[in-house]
């Protein structure tokens, strides 16, 4: 799947949400909604178990590639997983 997210964009994006550790709960609750544990999501998206343990916890920023290997493996757009974050992140200010 091609993201459709410029690199520029996105890496903005994912660099305000990272603060309060939105991208890495809204990656846990999407991955826990679809019923996929860390391992088939790591296995999907061809990234370590133990890097996606971290981005989950907060420990290590995912990058724009990342992202975009996650969303595919959710099977969904980039821009749908960034949306979530975004939405997650409207949530926690109000």
């Amino acid at each position: 799947m091609k993201c459709l997210f410029t690199h520029t964009i996105c890496v903005e994006v994912i660099h305000l949400l990272w603060e309060n550790n939105i991208v890495g709960q809204t990656i846990r609750s999407v991955r826990k909604a679809k019923g996929m544990s860390q391992e088939v999501l790591s296995g999907f998206a061809g990234i370590a178990r133990t890097h996606l343990t971290m981005i989950e916890c907060g420990t290590k920023q995912a990058n724009f590639s990342t992202i975009c290997k996650i969303a595919e493996a959710f099977d969904m757009r980039p821009s749908e997983l960034v949306r979530k974050m975004e939405e997650a992140e409207e949530k926690r200010d109000k």
